[in-house]
């Protein structure tokens, strides 16, 4: 038997997602085949997974007692059409964001069941320019009894997270003249101090906004040069203050963008740090990594990674650049003075690197491959453009065809603990969630068998 290159499996993986046709809305609402998730253990810690990176905005999670063994049970499946959203998880409810056909849906369900608590659907005609998905890209946003949602043209609702009902909504596009971006508006935004942030990048200013998490206010503006960018605003306490770090940057001639930090009281800018690929068709996308005093921000496109330290006074020092660790749309994860993430633009050049944070070297790099089985044939596989999660003391990967791996990783190396194929399928991109034992993963388009077409998963990682 003949064993297939990676660029040929690439290539007979390499079918869209649905159309914006998509299936009926009356398929929307049946769960799919599972059955109940095991009891969690007493003593295992859980969370709420409310916002893109999780409860820590840095890809870290601080659940206990997983299971190492894979695959996990499936417990639900619900279809999905377009789009590469990821959940937001508040007890039993779990929200959303997907497009069918000609509108964005925002579904809340039973984050233990996957049925259908209601819906909340508008209008779009969003299409990006290169063809690879129509549907929205945030992630929603869930604070006590409100979800935010924001569709890929930029209107932003509040809504009831009992009922979906609107309690507030702005039109970015129409109120600040945002302009379509390469892949339309992808931010997820922040909720900190009593309000929504969002990386708005208006044409001369605003960048960033505020918004009233109640009303829908506006509170304050910061920022007049950058777009907006892909990469969603991170909070974190520095020397005892919190702060609000936007890496910004989408389409622009020439191109511009960077890091700011923000006080989210009044929206002062304590500094700007320019930062972005020189590639016209390139963008910011990577979220900012702050751990200490320092924040670590990374861009494709030869750009690289740089790590600044902020001051007392809030400036900031470079302490070192490199052209060696560049990743595209994936966050690095910190951890024990180290710092992991794919690295690579495509497919066939994306590896996964550890970078030393004190120095700026690059410690190892590996290309994770291994042969798989398809249609009964040997296939070259790998994890590709994949995903970091840091959860129980090892970190989960959800690679780019839809694998799933436990994986340990240190200054050494990496050592695979276990790994399964959740499905054969392309533009795995989105970070798995996790709450409450449950892991929560996108399959964004139809697999390369044909059998299944885009759904979200639910798998049981309880023990």
């Amino acid at each position: 038997m003949t064993t297939v290159s990676r660029r040929a499996l690439l290539r007979a993986l390499g079918v869209h997602a649905l159309a914006a046709g998509g299936f009926p809305a009356a398929v929307l609402g049946q769960a799919g085949p599972g059955g109940p998730p095991k009891r969690l253990q007493p003593g295992a810690v859980t969370s709420d997974w409310t916002s893109f990176l999780g409860p820590s905005h840095n890809a870290t999670s601080p659940e206990t007692q997983l299971r190492r063994t894979l695959p996990p049970a499936l417990v639900w499946e619900y279809p999905k059409g377009t789009g590469y959203a990821t959940p937001a998880v508040a007890g039993e409810t779990l929200v959303f964001l997907h497009r069918v056909r000609d509108e964005e849906v925002v579904e809340c369900l039973h984050a233990e069941r996957g049925d259908s608590r209601w819906q909340f659907r508008y209008g779009t005609e969003f299409e990006d320019r290169y063809g690879y998905n129509n549907g929205p890209r945030a992630s929603p946003v869930i604070d006590g009894d409100f979800v935010y949602v924001v569709s890929a043209e930029g209107l932003l609702h509040c809504l009831r997270l009992a009922s979906g009902a609107v309690v507030w909504s702005r039109d970015l596009r129409v109120e600040y003249k945002v302009q379509q971006d390469f892949f339309g508006l992808a931010s997820t935004p922040l909720i900190e101090a009593g309000l929504l942030i969002v990386n708005v990048g208006a044409p001369g200013g605003p960048s960033v906004m505020a918004f009233d998490k109640v009303t829908g206010l506006e509170v304050w503006r910061a920022g007049t040069e950058w777009g907006p960018s892909y990469a969603s605003p991170v909070p974190a306490v520095v020397h005892g203050k919190r702060r609000v770090f936007v890496f910004a940057g989408g389409e622009s001639t020439p191109p511009t963008g960077g890091l700011m930090s923000i006080d989210p009281k009044t929206g002062r800018v304590d500094f700007s740090f320019p930062w972005r690929s020189r590639t016209y068709e390139s963008v910011n996308a990577s979220c900012p990594v702050v751990f200490d005093d320092k924040v670590f921000i990374s861009a494709s496109y030869r750009a690289g990674s740089a790590l600044l330290q902020i001051r007392p006074d809030f400036t900031h020092e470079v302490l070192w650049t490199t052209r060696e660790f560049g990743l595209h749309f994936s966050t690095a994860i910190y951890h024990d003075g180290y710092l992991y993430g794919f690295e690579g633009r495509n497919e066939p050049d994306a590896n996964l690197a550890c970078l030393d944070a004190a120095t700026g070297k690059v410690v190892w790099r590996e290309t994770p491959e291994w042969t798989d089985s398809l249609g009964g044939r040997p296939q070259v596989v790998g994890t590709y453009r994949g995903s970091l999660l840091h959860v129980d003391g090892r970190f989960l990967c959800l690679g780019e065809l839809g694998h799933l791996l436990w994986l340990d990783l240190s200054p050494k190396g990496y050592r695979e603990i276990a790994r399964t194929w959740l499905f054969p399928a392309r533009e795995s991109w989105g970070l798995p969630v996790l709450s409450r034992g449950l892991l929560y993963v996108t399959q964004n388009t139809r697999d390369v068998t044909r059998v299944t077409s885009p759904r979200l998963l639910c798998y049981d990682m309880r023990t």
